[in-house]
């Protein structure tokens, strides 16, 4: 059987002429008349993230609110006790050494710092309270009226512990109690009409803080406020315990505006 034909050359293109092999790689397929409305939507997508990536690094470029700046680390174990020095608050181990950590707020200073069983609270020259231990502040408040009776007054006698957990807060106008743990507000006593409290004019009797209140043409015992962790104590009220107050039987309210149980 006769072998097939050998194939000849390939014929050679005309001039002017390109190889399949030579041609141009086909460009991107023209957009369908389906996905043209996307485009606008693409571009939004792309803006609107551009500009939440820009407000991030804004935010981490913003100061810390209140100027506050803490440094160092405290341990759980409470092995330490605030004192102010200066401008700044630091927690010095009780066993001794440097302070493991130090709490400033710029442009301000601290007037008065109170430990209590976990967190050291501090008031400012601005009026502002806070508390800290030592890891991170865990809560600010604003002191009212603190412009008008702070720069001569100072801090003495203002932060009151009233035990179980309430701080009062002492100012001329008003008597304010906190809870430490969060700073919740619990209840306000403002002073009578002519009065005024005074800070530093205070005693402890067993659980109760005796208050100076001096008002003109009053009896000195008028003069006089005994408070708790509930607020003003009142004959009509029932006596000091430590069950909670919706769990104390007969109990009123004693002239103070209280939260209620949580």
């Amino acid at each position: 059987m006769p072998a097939p034909p050998h194939p000849g050359p390939a014929p050679t293109p005309p001039p002017g002429s390109r190889r399949p092999s030579d041609a141009p790689p086909a460009g991107p397929a023209p957009l369908s008349r389906h996905s043209r409305p996307l485009v606008p939507y693409l571009r939004r997508a792309l803006g609107l993230l551009a500009g939440l990536c820009l407000l991030g690094v804004l935010h981490q470029a913003r100061p810390p609110a209140y100027g506050d700046r803490l440094t160092g680390s405290a341990h759980a174990d409470r092995t330490w006790v605030p004192r102010v020095r200066g401008a700044v608050v630091a927690g010095y181990d009780t066993r001794g050494g440097a302070p493991r950590w130090r709490y400033a707020r710029a442009g301000h200073r601290p007037v008065v710092v109170l430990p209590t069983r976990a967190e050291a609270i501090t008031l400012w020259d601005d009026g502002l309270l806070t508390a800290t231990d030592g890891r991170t502040v865990r809560w600010h408040r604003a002191l009212p009226d603190a412009a008008e009776w702070l720069p001569a007054h100072g801090g003495a006698g203002v932060l009151r512990p009233l035990g179980h957990g309430i701080l009062a807060v002492v100012t001329p106008r008003r008597v304010a109690a906190y809870r430490t743990a969060d700073g919740d507000l619990r209840w306000t006593l403002p002073a009578r009409d002519g009065c005024a409290f005074r800070p530093g004019g205070a005693l402890r009797r067993g659980p109760a803080l005796l208050l100076a209140q001096p008002c003109p043409d009053t009896a000195w015992t008028g003069q006089l406020v005994a408070l708790d962790d509930l607020g003003r104590i009142t004959p009509g009220r029932t006596p000091l315990g430590s069950a909670p107050p919706f769990l104390r039987p007969g109990h009123r309210d004693a002239g103070n505006s209280l939260a209620p149980p949580r």
